[in-house]
C-alpha cells in the first residue's frame, strides 16, 4: 500500500469527525431550547457518527500492522471488522433511537417553541457537513476512474471512504427533513410533525446501515480481485511457453491495497523440477512488477483434469 493511500483515507475521516464534533453540540443545545425532537434526533445523529469515524481510523491504524506468525497475511481486513460494527451502530443507535424519539413525540407532543434557533443551527450544520460530503466525494470520484457511481461503491474494497460518503449523504438528507418537519409543524400549528420527521430521518439511517453492512459483509467474507486484474494475470502465466493451461486463477484482498493469489498451472511434461521453480519465481516477478497490490503469490504445478472448478456466484 502506498503512503499517500491512507493519508487520502485520513483526510476522509477527519474532515467528517470534526464536522460532526463542531456541530453535533449545537443541535443539542438547539433541541434544549426549542424542543425539537428532529434537532435531538440529528444531535444523536452526529455523536453516533463521530464514534463511527473515530472507530474507521482506529480501523485504519490497526490494519497496518505487519504480518506475524498468527496473521501471516497481515491484519488489513480488520478495517472492515470495523466498518461492520459502524454499519450495526448506524442502525442500532441511529436509526433506532431516532424512530423511539420519533414514535414518543407523536405520541406526546410537546408545546412549539420559537423555530429560529433550529434553523440558524441546521443552516450551519448542512455547511459543515456540506464540506465533509464534498471531500469524501472528491476522493471517492478519484478512486472511482471510469466505473458508475453505484457499480464503483459495490466493487469498492476500501470501506473507509464509502462509509463516510454515505454517512455525510444520510446527515444531508436528515438535516432537509428536519428543517421540513420544524417548519411544518410550526406552519401546520402540529407538534406532532416534528416526531414524523424524526421517524424519516431514523428511517433513512436504517436503510444506509443495512446496506454498509452488506458491503461490509462481503469483505470479511472475502472479495476477489479487480475482474481486469485477474484475466491479466491469467495472461501473463499462460504466455510462457512452458505452460499449457491456466486452470484457475483465484484471489482474495486482505486489505483495500493487498491481494493474495492463488494460481494453478498445467506444466509441460518436460519441464523438470528445477525448471519449474525458476520458472515460478520468474512468473512471480513479473506479476509483482505488474501489480504490486500482489502481496501474496501462490504457483501450483497442477494438471488440468485434476484442478477443482469452483460454482457459479449464486445470486
Amino acid at each position: 500500500m502506498s503512503t499517500s493511500e491512507p493519508r487520502k483515507h485520513n483526510i476522509v475521516v477527519w474532515a467528517a469527525l470534526f464536522a460532526n464534533l463542531g456541530i453535533g453540540a449545537a443541535k443539542f443545545v438547539a433541541a434544549a431550547i426549542t424542543g425539537s425532537t428532529a434537532m435531538l434526533t440529528e444531535g444523536i445523529h452526529s455523536v453516533v457518527d463521530s464514534g463511527n469515524q473515530v472507530l474507521l481510523l482506529y480501523g485504519e491504524y490497526r490494519a497496518k500492522r505487519p504480518p506475524d506468525a498468527l496473521h501471516p497475511f497481515g491484519y488489513g481486513r480488520e478495517l472492515y471488522f470495523w466498518a461492520f460494527v459502524v454499519a450495526i451502530l448506524i442502525f442500532a443507535v441511529g436509526a433506532v433511537i431516532s424512530i423511539y424519539e420519533g414514535v414518543l413525540h407523536w405520541s406526546a407532543p410537546e408545546p412549539l417553541q420559537p423555530p429560529l434557533v433550529n434553523y440558524i443551527v441546521l443552516a450551519l450544520a448542512f455547511g459543515i457537513e456540506g464540506t465533509s460530503w464534498a471531500i469524501a466525494l472528491r476522493e471517492f470520484a478519484t478512486s472511482k476512474g471510469d466505473a458508475g457511481w453505484w457499480q464503483a461503491v459495490k466493487d469498492s474494497k476500501d470501506p473507509a471512504t464509502f462509509t463516510v460518503l454515505f454517512e455525510d449523504s444520510a446527515a444531508l438528507a436528515g438535516l432537509v427533513v428536519a428543517a421540513i418537519g420544524v417548519w411544518a409543524s410550526h406552519h401546520f400549528d402540529d407538534p406532532r410533525l416534528d416526531g414524523l420527521a424524526s421517524i424519516v430521518i431514523g428511517t433513512i439511517l436504517a436503510v444506509v446501515a443495512l446496506f454498509l453492512a452488506r458491503e461490509a459483509k462481503g469483505l470479511l467474507i472475502g472479495e476477489r480481485a479487480d475482474p481486469v486484474m485477474i484475466a491479466r494475470i491469467r495472461d501473463i502465466v499462460a504466455a510462457h511457453p512452458a505452460i499449457t493451461t491456466v486452470n484457475h486463477v483465484r484471489t482474495i484482498h486482505t486489505a483495500p491495497k493487498q491481494v493474495f493469489a492463488a494460481i494453478s498451472a498445467d506444466f509441460e511434461d518436460a519441464v523438470s523440477m528445477g525448471a519449474a521453480e525458476r520458472l515460478i519465481e520468474e512468473i512471480e516477478d513479473e506479476l509483482r512488477a505488474s501489480f504490486p497490490v500482489l502481496s501474496s503469490i501462490y504457483i501450483r504445478p497442477e494438471k488440468s483434469e485434476q484442478a477443482a472448478s469452483l460454482p457459479a456466484p449464486s445470486p
